[in-house]
């Protein structure tokens, strides 16, 4: 299993924190580097720095020679899709062929109307996710490309220059719509991604997803699976304990609750909690499943002795 380190962009990030931890996770000897794409604090705080998504990756592209990287996830209402396949197709090219585009429906509807965004109904969301891989994957065969959808229509259009990885990047999924979301995710991506599951949830979506692929004429096992999983990680108690207090500071649903209840109630909603060791074993059960990547969600951002715990003592051990 591969272990990556996501980082909220929009929660106070700033340009030299971002550099650090580019520097840093690759050092460190992570897989990968993620970042969410939104404008502004999910937690209320919408005086938080919040770095532009596609500017940071394009700086991530030239400061890394390793990392893979990449959002989680783009909202396909933000951006239309030739628009979001030639920002993708620049920085792969600048990478070197590392970048994973990640995609989805949308869901923050405050930061929708903060901007001027049209935020349509779930069914027309997901209609625009499918079409919006299509016209993405399209355009990065380099080759004219006509389509008139529901929603996205071009008329002779072109790419150059097409991404380094051909025939493009990795397309990610993400979300664990057991209807619409694992439809497009076996009909289209290349890897699927779900947020924080419990071992029993992920068993039920993985039944779900074997469904709609066999539906589609696919293999499951051409699907890549990966989980964002939230972390409370220590060396014991007192510093699980100590680490919880830390992200009371930074997310504002946890702030209210008893910081000696926090782990648990947090382990309830499928986040990771414990020792190393124990850590291990959870991230185990799920390789069993067949995740083979892991996005690491570092929510509190000025935790750096995290990274260095996780990378001396689960790193090497879920690699074995």
């Amino acid at each position: 299993m591969d272990l990556g380190i996501m980082l909220e962009g929009q929660e106070g990030l700033n340009w030299g924190r971002w550099r650090w931890y580019a520097r840093r996770v690759e050092e460190l000897g992570f897989e990968s580097l993620w970042r969410s794409d939104h404008f502004f604090s999910l937690m209320g705080r919408t005086e938080r720095d919040a770095l532009e998504t596609w500017v940071s990756l394009a700086d991530l592209a030239g400061r890394t020679s390793r990392l893979r990287f990449g959002p989680l996830v783009c909202s396909m209402t933000f951006r239309h899709p030739a628009l979001l396949a030639r920002m993708a197709a620049a920085v792969d090219d600048l990478s070197g062929g590392r970048l994973v585009l990640g995609v989805g429906a949308g869901w923050n509807v405050p930061e929708h109307e903060a901007f001027g965004i049209p935020f349509p109904p779930v069914g027309t969301r997901m209609a625009m996710l499918e079409e919006g891989i299509q016209v993405i994957k399209a355009l990065w065969t380099g080759e004219k490309v006509s389509f008139a959808g529901r929603h996205f229509t071009l008329q002779g259009a072109e790419l150059h220059p097409t991404p380094a990885q051909r025939p493009g990047p990795p397309i990610l999924v993400g979300g664990s719509g057991e209807r619409r979301t694992l439809q497009i995710v076996a009909r289209h991506a290349d890897e699927w991604n779900a947020v924080n599951p419990t071992l029993d949830q992920y068993r039920q979506k993985l039944v779900v997803l074997e469904r709609h692929c066999a539906a589609e004429g696919r293999d499951p096992a051409s699907i890549k699976r990966s989980l964002m999983l939230a972390f409370i990680i220590g060396r014991d108690v007192a510093e699980i304990r100590r680490r919880a207090a830390g992200l009371q500071q930074v997310l504002t649903p946890l702030a209210e609750l008893p910081t000696e209840q926090v782990p648990e109630i947090v382990r309830a909603r499928g986040w990771l909690v414990g020792t190393p060791a124990e850590v291990v074993e959870q991230l185990r059960a799920f390789a069993a499943l067949g995740v083979s990547r892991v996005m690491l969600q570092h929510h509190n951002q000025e935790d750096d002795a995290v990274l260095d715990l996780i990378a001396e003592e689960i790193l090497p051990a879920v690699r074995a």
